[in-house]
């Protein structure tokens, strides 16, 4: 494997690669990223990559677009470059939630960024718990969507949850709830909401007993944490004594970090999907799960042959 497989960062996720890299025994690949005067930018892979298996781990996170164009340009550079495959690992993808015109003269712009990924020249998409399952059909190469849903029950299977309800924040994130809520054997309870406007959540109802209980969000994402921090004072409202959060992507953008952190939850669970910074990053309410074991043995998986969904054995659950 480590004969014609390189692996490669470009400016997101630095530290989860290195993370990937020691669990395969690998070296990261050097990357050449010049940022010219006037804004534009070259993205090079120094060494030789002629007939190697090549993987590209880069979130779409803030900076979005510099994050996708980067990937866009090195993606071009391995193809002219003759590599054999290339693959993108993409923890969290970006302009997920633009996968539908809810109203006229919208763009489906995740759409497009698959159209714009296999254009570039990428054969497969790794990426990790997407806003909608079915953005997986918008792509024309392959692509793999993983979930950190097992990694995220385990870490609460260690701990004592007898007094917990596994709590979805909205209708739409009621299945993976549920799949928490049965992994840990918990009751589960929805927080009835609509929304008004982007970032915007109003809580109806909720939905199933909370009171005096430990709660137990479960979402995809948090961006502005609009619609957690109103949840979570919906659920204390309602009775409950203690809220934690858990997600697969820490977006955080402002004013997150000031709703999460005013003491409305107890704990806040993420992956590094999206390395944190500020006062996220420092706070000790804050816990991040890695994915480097996961995304290691999706790639040792695909290079021997070997089905992907067999990474879930690291879990014990299907």
């Amino acid at each position: 494997m480590v004969d014609k497989t390189m692996l490669f960062s470009l400016s997101a996720n630095k530290e989860l690669t290195e993370a990937v890299a020691k669990e395969l025994g690998l070296s990261v690949s050097p990357v050449k990223n010049t940022k010219f005067a006037n804004g534009e930018i070259l993205v090079e892979p120094i060494d030789s990559v002629r007939e190697k298996d090549v993987y590209i781990l880069q979130s779409t996170c803030a900076p979005v677009n510099d994050n996708l164009f980067e990937i866009l340009i090195f993606v071009d550079a391995l193809k002219r470059a003759s590599a054999h495959q290339i693959n993108v690992i993409i923890p969290f993808f970006g302009y997920a939630r633009q996968d539908r015109k809810s109203k006229p003269r919208q763009p489906i712009t995740s759409r497009l960024v698959a159209d714009l990924l296999k254009t570039a020249g990428v054969h497969r998409v790794i990426t990790v718990d997407l806003h909608a399952a079915q953005i997986q059909g918008f792509f024309s190469c392959l692509v793999d969507e993983l979930t950190a849903i097992p990694l995220i029950a385990n870490y609460y299977a260690e701990k004592d949850v007898s007094n917990t309800v596994v709590v979805s924040p909205d209708h739409g994130g009621v299945n993976r709830a549920r799949r928490v809520a049965e992994r840990l054997n918990l009751p589960l309870a929805i927080i009835d909401k609509r929304r008004t406007g982007p970032n915007v959540a109003e809580v109806m109802n909720i939905v199933g007993d909370v009171n005096g209980k430990d709660c137990l969000m479960i979402d995809d994402m948090i961006d502005t944490a609009g619609s957690a921090h109103a949840g979570a004072k919906a659920l204390k409202a309602n009775g409950a004594k203690r809220v934690s959060i858990a997600c697969s992507h820490g977006v955080f953008s402002d004013p997150a970090s000031e709703r999460l952190l005013d003491g409305t939850f107890d704990e806040i669970v993420t992956t590094d999907s999206i390395p944190l910074n500020g006062k996220m990053k420092e706070s000790k309410i804050v816990k991040v799960l890695s994915l480097a074991p996961v995304i290691a043995k999706v790639i040792e998986n695909i290079e021997s042959g070997t089905p992907v969904s067999q990474v879930y054995s690291l879990f014990q659950v299907e």
